[in-house]
């Protein structure tokens, strides 16, 4: 359903439930908390599918007919959706969302808990739960205002409609555009796992709180590190720096 891969620092966090379009269930909502911890020693993570026509048809359908009956098991959908796309949000490390065909309803929400989004030529995009008659959670509306702007968001959310890859990038809501998604993101990721870890993961603290004062303690702090000595002996070398 959700799959963790190791490739020496960087790691996937496979969506391989091809029976079902990837299709989240609670279940696997659930498990996405398990593969963010999983992952936590890596320097990069891949977010992507297994399958190339689609990424994710969203939150599994077939199980909305028991939430109809059952208000508990709503709530426990809503946390367990809640959970698991804030797991991957609150990572240390980059997150790179590959996506290469269909990105649907909570899959949106899920992929902009990434911090960097790549589109392929077959992607398609759409938020569709207003064609339910459902709303979508406040959390995953914020940051849909927040990538692509209040009136884009609206118009995504209102309509409901599908939008290419090309869309996508002219919005804003992907920040890269490739023939293939996948390739792209693990050459992405192959780059920036080559930089400093620690200094790659307080520059995603300082991208998501700016106002955090430790910020000013660790950015001293590295002056006296051993990412800077390395960094700078590569560099009087005329070497690649490498970092352990």
């Amino acid at each position: 359903m959700i799959e963790v891969r190791w490739d020496g620092p960087v790691v996937m966090i496979a969506l391989a439930r091809g029976t079902a379009c990837n299709a989240v269930s609670i279940a696997g909502w659930e498990r996405l908390c398990g593969a963010a911890a999983e992952v936590q020693g890596a320097r990069v993570v891949l977010l992507r599918s297994d399958m190339t026509d689609i990424f994710s048809a969203g939150a599994d359908i077939g199980e909305f007919a028991a939430l109809q009956a059952d208000p508990a098991a709503r709530t426990r959908f809503r946390l367990a959706m809640r959970a698991g796309i804030e797991a991957l949000a609150e990572l240390p490390m980059p997150v790179i969302a590959a996506i290469d065909g269909g990105c649907f309803g909570a899959a949106v929400a899920l992929v902009l808990a990434a911090d960097l989004r790549i589109a392929g030529d077959g992607a398609q995009f759409a938020v569709t739960p207003a064609r339910l008659g459902l709303g979508y959670p406040r959390q995953d509306v914020a940051r849909l205002a927040a990538q692509v702007g209040r009136g884009r968001a609206g118009e995504l959310l209102f309509t409901g409609e599908a939008i290419d890859a090309d869309a996508a990038a002219q919005i804003g809501l992907v920040e890269r555009r490739a023939p293939n998604a996948a390739a792209a993101a693990e050459a992405l990721a192959e780059r920036i796992s080559a930089n400093a870890p620690a200094a790659i993961r307080h520059l995603k603290r300082t991208l998501r709180g700016q106002d955090d004062q430790r910020l000013d303690e660790a950015f001293d702090a590295a002056f006296g590190g051993a990412e800077l000595a390395e960094g700078l002996a590569a560099f009087h070398s005329r070497r690649r720096p490498v970092f352990g």
